[in-house]
């Protein structure tokens, strides 16, 4: 029963440490993973306005239902209370989502929603390898 459980064990905390390294080797780098953190806030916001809007379909709105509730759930992949990677696994989930969603709903749909600053947008959309759209001119 012990040798069981041991080997139980083992290969959940195996299973545990590939699945965290296929989430962090799945990120884009570095630096993106500094302004996912830096945007995450925003990007919270983000979801939940996704999430309620009609124009979004249903598939891709309940992706970002589950989501929100992967985010609220106490227990993640990594935890919260580990330095910098403990929101790490946060923003890498909320930016593979966010690629799915731009995929599905489409940039204008993100830009629309979008609650924080210009170069927060900016940010996101650098994470999301979307192709911005420039502005056109003024009056």
């Amino acid at each position: 029963m012990r040798d069981l459980l041991l080997g139980l064990g083992g290969g959940l905390l195996a299973a545990w440490v590939l699945l965290a390294a296929a989430l962090l080797a799945a990120h884009p780098g570095r630096a993106a993973l500094g302004e996912a953190l830096r945007v995450l806030p925003d990007l919270l916001r983000l979801l939940a306005r996704l999430a309620r809007d009609r124009a979004v379909p249903r598939t891709t709105r309940v992706l970002l239902w589950l989501t929100l509730a992967y985010l609220a759930f106490p227990i993640d992949l990594i935890p919260d209370v580990v330095p910098v990677l403990g929101y790490a696994d946060d923003a890498i989930v909320v930016t593979l989502v966010l690629r799915a969603v731009v995929r599905r709903a489409g940039e204008g749909t993100v830009e629309r929603c979008w609650p924080g600053t210009p170069d927060g947008l900016a940010a996101v959309t650098r994470l999301t390898r979307a192709r911005r759209r420039p502005l056109p001119d003024g009056p």
